[in-house]
């Protein structure tokens, strides 16, 4: 007697389940459409626009952050060095070259869910374009690194999977087309504590 009631019941708690799952995976997995790979780097110009797609706006209100607008700045993050293989919070790390033109950049490291890494008082977490020592070519070299390094050194302490984060606000390429042919720097891996 209670037996179709149940199974009823079994199969919209499975269909709910599995729509609610797939749904927040969807959601976690990516921005949006649109990408820009620049080498290692990724930016989602238009998830800040009034016509994204519906997974980048979903996307921005699960997060709850206010993006910059499209002609305000850009957000390029890397999961990965210029080998392809993935940042580790253990590694060491050296970011050469030069940003994008832009009034101002910062950079920093993330964990894969994006929240920025903390450490110890003292250390430098985060860096920008009023902090780091430039060559006289106006490029620059940062080590991302557990330990302390001489130079520009972002202190990243987190073991496992990391992010790097580059946001250039007031670029005069974020409100054009032409990011496809910007120059990023690049990321190479050296030694890590753990290899």
């Amino acid at each position: 007697m209670f037996r179709v009631p149940i199974l009823v019941a079994l199969i919209l708690a499975i269909a709910f389940g599995g729509a609610i799952a797939g749904t927040i995976t969807a959601l976690q997995a990516t921005i949006g459409f649109g990408a820009v790979r620049l080498g290692p780097w990724t930016a989602f110009p238009d998830a800040q626009t009034a016509g994204t797609d519906p997974y980048a706006k979903a996307h921005r209100a699960r997060a709850g952050r206010l993006l910059y607008g499209r002609a305000e700045g850009m957000r390029f993050v890397a999961a990965a060095d210029d080998e392809g293989q993935i940042l580790q919070g253990g590694c060491t790390y050296r970011i050469t070259g030069r940003t994008p033109p832009a009034r101002f950049w910062t950079l920093f490291a993330t964990d894969p869910r994006d929240t920025p890494l903390t450490d110890a008082p003292g250390r430098p977490t985060a860096l920008n374009a009023w902090t780091v020592m430039r060559e006289s070519d106006s490029s620059f070299a940062i080590t991302v690194s557990p330990t302390a390094q001489p130079g520009n050194w972002l202190a990243v302490a987190h073991r496992g999977p990391i992010r790097l984060v580059l946001t250039l606000l007031d670029a005069p390429t974020a409100n054009s087309s032409g990011a496809i042919e910007l120059v990023m720097p690049t990321i190479t891996r050296g030694s890590c504590a753990n290899a």
